[in-house]
């Protein structure tokens, strides 16, 4: 079984853009001046994957939004 790709949108440290990395990487695979931008393309790249998964990070660092894409293996109750 393949294992899923995490994507995450995170602010970029002491800037005020946003970067788009993986989960498992402290390096950033791309940056944007804007939110939205990162959040499409890093949609594009979660979307894009066999099993793929969106986390969206606020200015605080925490997770706003999780979006699952494909199969998930613990799909919601009901």
């Amino acid at each position: 079984m393949s294992k899923r790709k995490v994507i995450h949108i995170v602010p970029v440290e002491g800037e005020k853009d946003w970067g788009v990395r993986s989960e498992g990487s402290s390096r950033l695979t791309k940056k944007f001046s804007n939110k939205q931008d990162a959040i499409d393309y890093g949609r594009s790249q979660a979307k894009n994957a066999p099993k793929g998964q969106l986390k969206i990070h606020g200015k605080d660092g925490k997770i706003q939004r999780e979006y699952t894409y494909k199969k998930d293996p613990y799909p919601p109750k009901g």
